[in-house]
């Protein structure tokens, strides 16, 4: 009898030792791992989900978290052909990261669909959130309005107020120069014109003659990733800021300073959400990071995704559960908190809200050494940063 009471004793304490919680989640990083934009998201965004899962502790809370990859190319085919095949076949409750607006798009798309979940930290289209909002999606990093709500607002009040665009077309690049455009008209500047190209783009001489050509006093480049550092490194070579334009190279990640150089790259603004050397909870991140990344500290689009996994998986672990809706729902009633981001809110658009910083690149005489690239301007309050739902065009609330 006593035997039979001890045996029945230890395995109340095991069954009261184990996680009331046992759940499987698999999560996907869908995003460029060839092209423009594998610098700034790749396998660096597959790094950065996974240290949050491994931050979060997921495993002693009994939820098993596995991590599965795949390039989309940038192409928004191929992207939401990955996403459906994530959904109905593999297994995939999540899809976060996807860099290039007009695949995130259709990954938006195939998610409402699915009834998944897509947290987006790579694209920048206002759009996401926007007209084509939906209940299955959040944008947690930046966005277009943001970008051109920091960097072009400075230009205008330092008095350069006539612009020129040159835009990559496609989703992102045409909500870069429509909200940047916007805002340039709003606070009484002028745009003097724009011109177009095919993305990704190599070549950048004859849309930059045509914007030195316009006299403009900004040349706005609403494109990315190696399309930017070739846009700026082939204006250097043609001597434009040395005839007295100015360059607005609207989303530029520290990646992008790092491949130009600073001696190339000095004095330009960069509004971003996030750097590395911000503050001790971005430096013990990035030092991690860096190690686990050829020594490359991470972008905002890397960081986002740390950030964004460890909040799902916050709601994963108060709901008991990986539905999407539950999952959602709780991700947008309560406060966002990270070490990376701060805290902040998720409005019912699925925008996430958190302060905006406007950098400006240093000097090579300024910088203290490698990565020590950024030197903070302004810091933009989260309330001031994002269009409301309201502005932002999108139905749900």
């Amino acid at each position: 009898m006593q035997l039979r009471l001890v045996l029945a004793t230890a395995a109340v304490a095991l069954l009261s030792a184990a996680p009331a919680l046992a759940i499987d989640v698999k999560i996907g990083v869908l995003n460029d791992r060839s092209g423009v934009y594998a610098d700034l998201s790749g396998e660096g965004s597959v790094i950065a989900a996974q240290m949050a899962v491994d931050d979060f502790k997921a495993a002693d809370k009994g939820i098993n978290v596995s991590i599965v990859s795949a390039d989309h190319q940038n192409k928004p085919d191929i992207a939401s052909s990955i996403a459906r095949q994530w959904y109905d076949q593999d297994g995939v409750d999540a899809i976060f990261d996807v860099p290039t607006s007009s695949a995130a798009l259709a990954v938006s798309q195939v998610t409402k669909e699915k009834n998944k979940v897509f947290i987006d930290s790579g694209a920048g289209s206002t759009d996401i959130v926007g007209k084509s909002c939906s209940p299955n999606t959040i944008l947690w990093t930046y966005d277009t309005y943001a970008l051109a709500n920091g960097t072009a607002r400075t230009l205008l009040k330092q008095g350069k107020s006539s612009w020129f665009f040159i835009t990559a077309d496609y989703a992102f690049g045409q909500a870069l120069e429509r909200d940047t455009a916007a805002i340039v008209k709003n606070l009484g500047g002028t745009v003097t014109g724009d011109v177009k190209y095919p993305f990704p783009g190599s070549d950048f001489s004859s849309y930059l003659l045509q914007a030195q050509g316009s006299g403009a006093q900004i040349i706005g480049l609403a494109n990315a990733g190696g399309d930017t550092v070739n846009t700026v490194k082939q204006a250097a070579e043609f001597g434009i800021t040395k005839g007295g334009q100015s360059l607005a190279a609207l989303l530029v990640f520290i990646t992008d300073v790092h491949a130009m150089g600073l001696e190339t790259a000095q004095g330009l603004l960069v509004t971003s959400a996030f750097y590395w050397d911000r503050d001790d909870g971005t430096r013990a991140f990035a030092k991690a990071f860096a190690a686990k990344n050829n020594g490359k500290m991470p972008t905002m689009v890397q960081a986002g995704v740390y950030a964004s996994v460890l909040d799902y998986l916050k709601a994963v672990d108060a709901t008991k559960g990986k539905d999407s809706k539950a999952v959602l729902d709780w991700m947008k009633a309560n406060p966002t908190d990270d070490p990376l981001f701060g805290k902040g809110s998720i409005l019912a658009n699925g925008r996430v809200l958190h302060d905006m910083y406007l950098y400006q690149v240093k000097s090579p005489a300024e910088s203290k050494g490698a990565w020590d690239y950024f030197k903070l301007v302004d810091t933009i309050p989260a309330k001031d940063a994002f269009q409301t739902v309201e502005q932002s065009g999108c139905t749900l609330g």
